[in-house]
């Protein structure tokens, strides 16, 4: 049994508590959460910062670990999406090392649960054998219709290969997936396997695309010889026109939402669907240049998560600096939010929190100790230490 105290515990199911003790068993189980009016029996293992459960990532690549440092930032999606098709087919040892040490990283950076996308399965022996939580998002692109049955029936092939590991069948993108292929997911869905991540509105020119026919997104079907002249203009934004397609069975998490606006939120809340947000701020710099506007999505009513998006396209996969990256562009988000974005908020969602994402009496959720804050406030040197 061990027992910390610290400046502050975020049990994050409940508010903070002020020089408090958290108590676990040998196998990171907690027994007690408390002030130091009621210390616990035996030694306590004083510590400085605030203590907080493990956190979860809820979107991820674990695939593309191996192209750290080979994309050039800011060149927007539609070159990222070329780089990384280009790039992506490397030695599998190559790969692998690279898969394997990104999964170490994640552990070191106090993560313990990842919704990672997965199009094929270099990812499997990893995740077997990783002290992290692991749903694998088996990921769908097709956007001529006519291949959506060939598409998917691959993506079952492979899907089966993963169990049984978490893992469920996704679209990747309102850009790459035709309606005919969201039906298939939908009706697989339904069928009981329900969560599905969206890369969602990355960049104005997917809107722009969806709205007029026009934009970045016509040189990218060209690159890869795509006849979209069945295709017809929607006169409305992505994420407006496959909304529609979706189920409310299925639990949705839109990913990077970085040119979402507050009429595509109305409009989603419309709809009887479970969506959920996931931000990636690092990475939505790394390649637009630009984050989300935050501030629009906040008490809407949407459960809101953190991801850290790939190696591809982020310098480090750490929870901890995503969270700084969106307290210094909107400072009046609280560091209390931000750790409950980043642990309970993605654990309700991966459908784990029952055992992750707050410091509750029999939960096993890890301890996050986070050092070199100023206050509360998250400064460029906070750090993030694993204590379980």
């Amino acid at each position: 049994m061990k027992s910390f105290r610290a400046d502050y515990i975020f049990p994050v199911y409940a508010d903070p508590i002020k020089n408090g003790i958290v108590t676990v068993d040998d196998f990171g189980k907690i027994i007690s959460v408390t002030d130091s009016n009621n210390p616990p029996g035996g030694p306590i293992e004083n510590v400085s910062g605030i203590i907080c459960p493990g956190f979860v990532n809820t979107h991820c690549h674990l695939e593309l670990s191996h192209l750290k440092a080979k994309i050039k930032t800011g060149g927007g999606l539609v070159s990222f999406i070329k780089d990384v098709q280009a790039f992506r087919n490397s030695d599998g040892q190559l790969v692998t090392e690279a898969i394997e040490k990104a999964d170490q990283e994640m552990y070191n950076n106090g993560i313990v649960a990842v919704g990672d996308i997965s199009n094929t399965n270099l990812s499997l022996a990893t995740k077997a054998k990783s002290k992290l939580y692991y749903h694998t998002f088996v990921e769908t692109f097709g956007f001529l219709p006519q291949n959506a049955a060939d598409v998917f029936d691959k993506a079952m092939a492979l899907l089966n290969e993963f169990k049984p590991l978490s893992a469920s069948i996704t679209p990747h993108a309102p850009y790459s997936v035709s309606k005919e292929l969201f039906k298939l997911v939908r009706k697989h869905s339904e069928e009981g396997h329900n969560l599905i991540s969206i890369h969602n509105q990355e960049c104005e020119d997917e809107n722009k695309f969806y709205r007029y026919k026009l934009g970045g997104f016509l040189d990218l079907y060209q690159h890869f010889g795509l006849d979209i002249s069945f295709f017809k203009p929607q006169a409305r934004n992505s994420v407006q026109s496959i909304i529609p397609l979706l189920s409310n069975k299925q639990k949705v998490l839109l990913v990077h939402n970085t040119c979402t606006n507050l009429k595509d939120i109305y409009f989603i809340k419309r709809f009887d669907r479970k969506v959920n947000f996931c931000f990636c701020p690092n990475a939505n710099v790394y390649i637009e240049g630009k984050l989300p506007k935050i501030e629009l999505f906040v008490d809407q009513g949407f459960n809101i998560t953190l991801g850290t998006d790939s190696l591809a396209s982020n310098d480090s996969l750490c929870i901890l600096s995503e969270m700084r990256a969106i307290q210094k562009k909107f400072p009046a988000l609280s560091t209390e939010r931000l750790i409950k974005w980043g642990t309970l908020n993605g654990a309700e969602f991966l459908g784990i929190d029952d055992e992750k994402g707050s410091l509750q009496v029999g939960k096993t959720p890890g301890l996050n100790l986070i050092t070199g804050l100023d206050g509360l406030k998250i400064t460029p040197e906070a750090k993030v230490k694993k204590l379980i």
